[in-house]
C-alpha cells in the first residue's frame, strides 16, 4: 500500500480529489492529508472521498498551518460547521496522530474518539516509548516509521515505511544542475523489509513554507519508471532565469522539454497529458497547477504499479 502525506493547500487537495473523481487512484493507496488551513477545497476533498467510499487520512496534530485556529476562530463558524458535518457523515476517513512526547495530553482523547480508526506518524525516537505504552496492542491500522533499527526494533505491526524521497533545492534553478536522479525503490522491497506499505511527501518533500514568491525559474517535477522498475525523478528546467518577468516563456520553455522527452518516454497519465495539451495550445496554467499536475502524475503512476502488482 502507498501512502503520499500532502499538506492541505489548495493545489495539493484538487490534485487529491481530481484523482478520485476520475477513478485514477487505486484503492491500494491511502492520501494523508496534513490540514494546514480551513477550507472549502478541503471540505470538498473530504466529501468526494466519502462519496467514492475511498479511504482518506486526516492527520489530527497538524505541526504547521492555522488550522487549528481557524477552526476556534468565530468568523469560520459556517465552514466549521461544513467540515464538521463532513468528517461526521465519512465512513472512509482514518485518523492519524502524530506521536511527541508533548502531544501526550490530547492522545487520551485521540483513543478514545478514534480507536476503530487510527493511525500513527513515530518518526521521534523519544516518542517510541509513547507508542509502546499507549498504542501498541490497540489495534491501530497503519503506523508509519522511518526505515531505521531502532524504530523497526520497537514498532513492529502494521508498520509502513516513511520517508521524504524529494530533495529540495534552495531556488528552482538548482535544479538545473541535476536534471535526473534516482527517487525511490520503496514499491519494490517495502514487503520483503517488513512492511504493509510505503510513505512519502510525493514531488513536493516535507519542507514547509506559507510564503509565495515569484520564482526566477520553472521548474516541472515528473517520476519516471527505470528499466528495473526503480523511480527517478526527471527536473525540466526553463533557461531563461535572469528575472522573475515572463513566467509563462518560462514554462513554455519547461513543457517543450518535457514534451520532447516524452515523445520517446511514451507517458500517458492524465497529468502527462495535460501538460502536452498546454504546450500545444501555448497556455500557461500558473505555477499552482503545474505542481498539482506533478502531484497527479507521480500518484496515478503508483496506482498502475500496484494495481498490476
Amino acid at each position: 500500500m502507498y501512502f503520499p502525506i500532502l499538506r492541505g493547500r489548495q493545489f495539493e487537495l484538487i490534485a487529491l480529489r481530481e484523482l478520485c473523481e476520475e477513478g485514477l487512484l487505486s484503492k491500494s493507496i491511502i492520501p494523508i492529508i496534513e490540514p494546514v488551513k480551513l477550507s472549502s477545497t478541503l471540505c470538498k476533498t473530504i466529501s468526494i472521498y466519502g462519496s467514492k467510499g475511498h479511504l482518506l487520512a486526516l492527520i489530527n496534530n497538524p505541526l504547521v498551518g492555522t488550522f487549528d485556529s481557524d477552526l476556534d476562530d468565530e468568523k469560520n463558524k459556517n465552514l466549521v460547521e461544513a467540515f464538521n458535518n463532513e468528517i461526521s457523515a465519512n465512513n472512509s476517513l482514518l485518523y492519524v496522530f502524530r506521536l511527541s512526547l508533548n502531544s501526550r495530553n490530547e492522545m487520551e482523547n485521540f483513543i478514545a474518539k478514534y480507536s476503530d480508526r487510527m493511525m500513527t506518524i513515530c518518526n521521534d525516537k523519544d516518542s517510541i516509548s509513547l507508542y509502546a505504552t499507549e498504542f501498541e496492542g490497540m489495534g491501530s491500522k497503519f503506523n508509519l516509521i522511518p526505515d531505521e533499527s531502532g524504530f523497526r526494533r520497537k514498532i513492529r505491526q502494521n508498520r509502513v515505511m516513511l520517508d521524504d524521497k524529494f530533495t529540495k533545492m534552495a531556488r528552482n534553478i538548482d535544479y538545473a544542475q541535476k536534471v535526473d536522479e534516482p527517487f525511490s525503490e520503496d514499491h519494490l522491497f517495502y514487503l520483503d523489509d517488513g512492511y504493509v506499505g510505503f510513505a512519502d511527501y510525493s514531488v513536493v518533500g516535507d519542507e514547509y513554507s506559507d510564503s509565495g514568491f515569484a520564482p526566477y525559474a520553472v521548474a516541472i517535477h515528473i517520476v519516471y519508471f527505470a528499466d528495473d522498475k526503480s523511480l527517478r525523478l526527471k527536473h525540466f528546467v526553463s533557461d531563461t532565469n535572469d528575472d522573475i518577468k515572463d513566467p509563462a516563456g518560462k514554462f513554455k520553455e519547461a513543457v517543450e522539454k518535457l514534451v520532447n522527452w516524452n515523445k520517446v518516454q511514451k507517458l500517458d497519465t492524465k497529468a502527462i497529458k495535460e501538460f502536452e495539451d498546454l504546450y500545444y495550445r501555448e497556455a500557461y496554467p500558473g505555477l499552482g497547477t503545474v505542481k498539482k499536475l506533478s502531484i497527479m502524475h507521480h500518484i496515478e503512476l503508483i496506482s498502475r504499479f500496484l494495481d498490476e502488482e
